[in-house]
């Protein structure tokens, strides 16, 4: 197996369970943005044949000092270039944003087994990722603990069966917090999240709820059913991590510790299920289990989401730009807390203005989403003017 994004939180977790599992899983290839100790430290663990540095200034010459057998490529086209190597019959794509969009599809095309981690390829291309499975006859498995949830539960149900489903969010560190509180926000308190550890990105969309936002359109593609049918219930205690009710009333759900190990192994190991390195769960020392709605009003992501999904064509795809640029201002401290989701819902409503420059060849924005190119490029443009309207707000880094 490859493992896009090996230093990561989710490429961290998979390397232990690889480990554990070293009989079944061998893992020839990683990919990093940049060396680091922690990369080294993975490469003399896990003792891959090939790396990819998806950045390009960096070309890899102290890792290639230590490890002179390791077959090295850097800059665009790396994660491609492991993606398509004969030796990989399981790709792992754990990369932040867009950059897991071409590599999944590659493997998809060539018949691999991808576990899918990066949620941003699926929200931006949903269709054409559900082409090329279709067309390579490959296999695609989530890794998101409540997708993870959703296919388990599924697993030996006939898919006429189903009525809906129900998607967990912990609520984040904001859970209750009012208007005024929101307001000041700040970088530190929105990374803490109260029951995962996860990396910036995500664990900021959490806070915003954006992140079961971008779930629902992820689950709308894996289960092929339509959004009314995708509910989300807010569970504090992060335990049961997603239900699935059927036509006859009955529900089945899946339980266990707030671990990513857990659905890693699943999905690295599918069907089989071997012991795994997370703790079993006792229900009595949990208590109780609340499930609560979402509060729509202090937390509009969700029904930006659902927005962007009914629209469909290359919403979901800008959507997801312009929320990966309005984060990572708030975590250069460029934008507050509540300002994330206003910037996301302005550059959404400029796509549907028809905005979009000609030379991309997009007549009508939100129905153009047929082909690789006319996504990256409405990711391009999503990015670029959220950058601009960033501008237009000329703030000098926020205190605190």
């Amino acid at each position: 197996m490859a493992i896009l994004g090996a230093t990561g939180s989710i490429g961290l977790a998979a390397a232990e369970v690889c480990l554990q599992h070293a009989d079944e899983l061998e893992v020839v290839a990683l990919s990093a943005r940049s060396v680091s100790d922690r990369l080294i430290g993975l490469i003399g663990r896990l003792r891959p044949s090939a790396l990819a540095l998806t950045d390009s200034l960096d070309a890899g010459e102290t890792v290639h000092a230590l490890f002179p057998q390791l077959e090295l490529q850097a800059g665009e086209g790396s994660l491609l270039w492991l993606a398509q190597r004969e030796d990989v019959d399981l790709l792992l794509v754990a990369v932040v944003g867009i950059a897991g969009l071409q590599p999944t599809l590659a493997a998809l095309k060539w018949g691999k087994t991808v576990a899918l981690a990066t949620k941003e390829a699926l929200v931006a291309a949903g269709p054409l990722i559900l082409k090329a499975l279709e067309e390579g006859g490959g296999q695609l498995i989530p890794v998101d603990s409540e997708h993870s949830a959703i296919f388990q539960c599924l697993q030996g149900q006939e898919k006429h069966s189903l009525r809906r489903i129900l998607l967990t969010a912990s609520g984040g560190p904001f859970r209750g917090w009012t208007e005024d509180q929101l307001e000041k926000v700040t970088v530190e308190q929105a990374l803490a999240h109260p029951t995962w550890r996860m990396g910036p990105k995500i664990t900021v969309d959490s806070a915003t709820l954006l992140n079961k936002g971008l779930e629902v359109i992820e689950a709308h593609y894996l289960f092929d059913l339509p959004p009314e049918r995708i509910e989300i219930v807010i569970h504090p205690q992060s335990i049961v991590h997603s239900l699935v009710e059927f036509q006859d009333g009955a529900l089945l759900a899946q339980l266990s510790l707030p671990d990513m190990r857990l659905p890693i192994q699943y999905a690295l190991l599918y069907p089989r299920r071997l012991p795994s390195l997370v703790a079993p769960l006792d229900l009595t020392q949990i208590g109780r289990l609340d499930f609560h709605r979402p509060d729509l009003e202090r937390f509009p992501a969700l029904r930006l989401a659902y927005t962007a999904l009914e629209r469909g064509g290359a919403a979901p795809a800008v959507l997801s730009a312009a929320d990966e640029v309005a984060v990572q201002l708030f975590l250069d401290r460029r934008i507050g807390f509540m300002e994330i989701i206003p910037l996301v819902e302005q550059v959404l409503a400029k796509y549907e203005q028809n905005t979009l420059p000609r030379a991309s060849q997009l007549q009508s924005p939100f129905a153009a989403a047929g082909s690789l190119e006319a996504i990256l490029a409405a990711d391009h443009w999503a990015q670029q003017k959220a950058g601009e309207i960033a501008v237009l707000l000329k703030r000098s880094p926020i205190k605190g």
